[in-house]
């Protein structure tokens, strides 16, 4: 008898991650507060004693490729294993697997098992979570939108700092698709126009050629000044809050944390132009989301902070649409269409897509 069928409402949660840890994502922590929040819903950590042997309804899956990956060939391998005996019980006993899609590509650098485990972990999926209108899906399958949340309520008890004229600052996880590079490059050339201009780099870099191009390019006499390590949230609000533009020059962006955290923290943010950034930007208001095409340069730079001074803007960008009441609902709505959808009871598998459209859809 699952945990659903004991209190005949109930639901409980396998999510993917573990107890959190001082470098977890937020976005994890938050979704596990929302979701405990609702009635009849026990979230379960993961652990492979939990996965394998545990009792759970739904299985939440967010970044699959840490689930098949390995810091060793030996470990990975392992946990290849468990990965097949756990699809296998999810297969066996019909527990749905819904997966939040962050990202629309896999990441570079994997084997050929990791593709083969990946592939078939998307075939098993019951329900797709996606954070935008723009993020793609097989054809026919089982989707509900539901908006990345924000930041506020995790920030709320940090000090915030006054934003210092001409300053920049980037934050968060350095990956060579990020192109900090390029915003390394465009600042110095912005810089011998404008002197003052001074630039803020935060977080771990995933690599020591990429390491090494920041330490580079930031000495005493270069405006750049960078703090190459996890950031913990102080240190997070403070360096956003410091600057009068965060800048996220990333060569491709679907999802991205780093810009609703900029926006519950009241800054601006300068990002590419695509669709998915230009329908937040009407979401939120205007001149809070500003945009750069192709690759970032010293003008885009310059334009960005000056239409900022000029530009009438709302007190705080809105987002209320992104409120964490609404998303912790809407993940429970869409675990029990999945339970429905995988154990074929039709009526309540389509119930819920009706209030989900007037719930989730920004």
């Amino acid at each position: 008898m699952s945990p659903r069928e004991r209190d005949g409402r109930g639901l409980t949660v396998l999510q993917s991650f573990p107890v959190p840890r001082p470098t977890t994502n937020p976005y994890l922590i938050m979704l596990a507060r929302s979701l405990r929040e609702q009635p009849g819903v026990t979230v379960l950590p993961f652990s492979w004693r939990t996965a394998l042997l545990g009792r759970f309804d739904v299985y939440h899956s967010h970044w699959p490729e840490i689930l098949v990956g390995g810091r060793t060939p030996l470990r990975m391998l392992v946990r290849q294993f468990l990965v097949l005996v756990f699809l296998a019980k999810l297969t066996v006993l019909r527990i749905p697997l819904v997966r939040t899609v962050h990202n629309v590509g896999l990441p570079d650098g994997l084997n050929r098992r990791e593709r083969a485990l990946l592939a078939l972990i998307d075939r098993m999926t019951t329900l797709r979570i996606v954070l935008n209108t723009e993020t793609p899906v097989p054809d026919g399958a089982a989707v509900a939108l539901i908006p990345h949340g924000h930041y506020r309520d995790w920030f709320a008890e940090q000090p915030r700092s006054e934003a210092i004229p001409g300053r920049l600052a980037f934050t968060g996880l350095i990956r060579r698709y990020k192109g900090v590079e390029s915003l390394i490059a465009a600042f110095e050339a912005a810089r011998q126009a404008d002197p003052t201009l001074t630039l803020s780099i935060g977080g771990r870099p995933t690599g020591t050629e990429l390491e090494r191009t920041v330490r580079t390019a930031a000495h005493d006499r270069s405006g750049i000044t960078a703090t190459l390590r996890h950031l913990d949230d102080s240190e997070l609000v403070a360096a956003v809050t410091s600057s009068e533009l965060v800048v996220l020059p990333y060569r491709f962006m679907h999802n991205s944390g780093g810009l609703l955290a900029a926006l519950s923290l009241d800054r601006p943010v300068l990002v590419p132009r695509n669709a998915v950034n230009e329908a937040l930007s009407e979401e939120v208001g205007r001149g809070w989301v500003r945009f750069f095409d192709g690759e970032l340069s010293a003008a885009a730079l310059v334009d960005a902070l000056a239409s900022g001074r000029t530009a009438g803007r709302s007190a705080s960008p809105n987002l209320s649409a992104r409120g964490w009441e609404r998303t912790g609902s809407a993940h429970a709505t869409a675990y029990r269409r999945a339970l429905a959808l995988k154990r074929g009871h039709r009526a309540d598998a389509e119930a819920p897509v009706r209030a989900e459209a007037q719930e989730v859809t920004p």
